[in-house]
């Protein structure tokens, strides 16, 4: 109208009804490319995350400040997980642990139970510090009694010592004869929880619940060394990136780094112990 019968804009757009300020827009262009690449990518790769946590591993490689711009992206690619139902269950008094102020003075441990590909089940002794929430070692095999959950222990105090405590439940490999003695040798203080109440040993339940989401339930293993090779990859990945919100964002490996600065010692690797 405003080429061929000549009319301004104004009388041209109160005979269309087009706002003038919609005539005048220009497409912005979408500086989103790179952003909406890389949260595909951490989704793919780290398929148990939601938007807050692969916010966070965003904000730690500096791609986004802004949280809901990360779920504005995150929600138009479609990549929300499916929500799990979750039986609601009796109150129950929540015992709090002991919380430990520094790395090496309270571990705990469990047993985590998975299988092969070809239906052979495997074991996964799980340790890790409760300060730090690193996973000091996982040992995999068919078969792990008390005298092997010693050596797994020995093998850790030569690279970094051992802790005054260490939390277990009540099954028989931390029980029996072969702990007691080795407990008793060490000088180690073994906290066991009341039969039945889990929620005692609350660092190594959290820690397992997020090994077998993210790990276990998300490969297949098709022999014991390749669920070796797998659950290892994790560990060291789980203790050098994976931010944890107890500890400020932070991985096991820089929280204890930071730990480490404030008290005036010397940096110490952690991931590959």
């Amino acid at each position: 109208m405003i080429t061929c019968f000549g009319l301004s804009l104004r009388r041209a757009s109160r005979l269309t009804g087009v706002c003038r300020n919609t005539f005048r827009y220009i497409p912005r262009p979408d500086t989103d490319t790179q952003l909406r690449k890389r949260l595909k990518e951490l989704a793919q790769k780290r398929r148990k995350f939601g938007s807050p946590r692969l916010h966070d591993l965003l904000k730690r490689e500096g791609l986004v400040i802004n949280h809901k711009r990360t779920e504005r992206i995150y929600k138009e690619e479609g990549l929300s997980l499916r929500r799990r139902k979750r039986r609601r269950k009796a109150s129950v008094i929540r015992i709090k642990p002991d919380v430990p102020v520094a790395p090496n003075q309270k571990w705990s441990m469990d047993f985590v139970h998975d299988q092969l590909a070809g239906g052979r089940r495997i074991r996964c002794l799980t340790i890790i510090d409760d300060y730090t929430r690193e996973c000091l070692a996982i040992e995999v095999d068919t078969s792990i009694n008390g005298m092997r959950v010693g050596r797994v222990l020995d093998r850790l105090a030569m690279q970094r010592g051992l802790p005054g405590a260490i939390t277990v439940d009540n099954g028989p490999e931390f029980a029996g004869t072969a702990m007691d003695k080795w407990a008793y040798n060490n000088k180690v203080k073994l906290d066991f929880i009341t039969p039945g109440k889990p929620m005692e040993n609350a660092y190594i339940e959290s820690f397992n619940g997020k090994f077998r989401d993210e790990c276990l339930n998300d490969n297949w293993f098709s022999s014991l060394w390749h669920a070796k090779e797998i659950i290892e990859s994790w560990r060291i990945d789980y203790n050098i990136n994976r931010p944890h919100r107890s500890l400020a964002f932070l991985s096991p490996d820089e929280y204890k780094q930071k730990w480490t600065a404030s008290q005036g010692l010397a940096p110490v690797n952690v991931a590959q112990a």
